[in-house]
């Protein structure tokens, strides 16, 4: 943990963090979460047989281990669990799954916004009473040796059914990016303009989902120190040989700079090395170690609070 976090934790324990909380500007107040497959540091696995996580299987055999173990704990076999499950519960099922199945990742929810990690877990809230929006990318790297996946363009199908059966998503709202010759091409270009295009149409009232399926990686950190462990975190896109990587800058730029107020904003991240790819600063692992959500201590906030528009000093008065 670096000097200044340590500095601004121990500011922002009991009422120190409260005052922040009330007095950090409207841009850090927005509605946004991600849940995402596994820490920074780790790899998310690419799921052989998605029968075994009891699942629609609209096109194959093949699944990401993050978003075919959500879907068994929110859609198996196509229905509704008959009981709420709490943020808290919904990770630590998603652990026990992964752990059973062998893969060693650990789910993880962040959040702009402190969250009650006791609450009943959804992808909508009932405050969100506009459009439901989607846009979901799911890149096999169809050709590529190395690196060519077998089960994004399935994750996109199952969670295009679950959200549409049970959150009620109009199909005329969803955009699908995937590199199967049927739909929009996944390249940099494209990505950026879907995420652009449904952050503009957004209004207040409105949700939007956000499913990434495919490659991440980590890149040297190109603004020095921004990063606390000296790297961006970024997507690949299907072009990122020719045009390049999607960087934790970018998106934040793109999703949260830009996201108009009162809009509620779901990613589901399943990709290596995304644990902060939005460089959200709250926290909570579905390890079974946290009790409530924290501060990131792996978040440069410095860097954060610049981003928003906040003074340090302030913090520090």
């Amino acid at each position: 943990m670096g000097r200044f976090l340590r500095r601004l934790k121990k500011r922002l324990e009991g009422s120190q963090k409260d005052k922040f909380e009330e007095e950090k500007p409207p841009a850090a107040r927005k509605d946004i979460r991600m849940i995402s497959g596994c820490e920074d540091a780790q790899t998310s696995a690419d799921v052989s047989n998605v029968g075994s996580f009891s699942l629609p299987d609209p096109h194959g055999r093949a699944g990401g281990a993050c978003t075919s173990t959500l879907l068994k704990i929110l859609y198996k076999d196509e229905q509704r669990p008959s009981t709420d499950y709490s943020f808290t519960e919904v990770l630590s099922l998603m652990r026990g799954i992964l752990d059973d199945k062998g893969f060693s990742q650990i789910p993880q929810l962040t959040s702009l916004n402190p969250i009650d990690v006791e609450a009943t877990f959804d992808l909508v809230p009932e405050s969100a009473t506009g459009t439901r929006r989607s846009v979901m990318i799911g890149i096999n790297y169809v050709g590529h040796s190395p690196g060519e996946l077998r089960g994004c363009q399935n994750d996109v199908m199952n969670m295009k059914k679950y959200i549409m059966d049970v959150h009620g998503f109009d199909e005329d709202n969803i955009v699908l990016l995937m590199d199967d010759g049927e739909n929009t091409e996944p390249t940099r270009d494209n990505i950026i303009e879907a995420y652009k295009k449904i952050i503009s149409e957004s209004e207040s009232g409105d949700a939007v989902f956000l499913h990434y399926s495919g490659h991440g990686t980590k890149l040297r950190d190109d603004d020095w120190g921004e990063e606390d462990d000296g790297y961006d975190e970024a997507l690949v896109p299907l072009d990122y040989q020719d045009n390049g990587m999607i960087r934790d800058d970018d998106l934040y730029k793109i999703l949260i700079e830009d996201l108009p107020e009162g809009v509620h904003l779901v990613s589901l991240m399943d990709c290596c090395h995304s644990g902060t790819i939005l460089d959200l600063p709250y926290i909570f692992k579905g390890d079974g170690q946290q009790e409530k959500m924290e501060l990131d201590e792996g978040i440069d906030l410095e860097g954060f609070l610049g981003k928003i528009g906040a003074s340090v000093s302030g913090l520090f008065g």
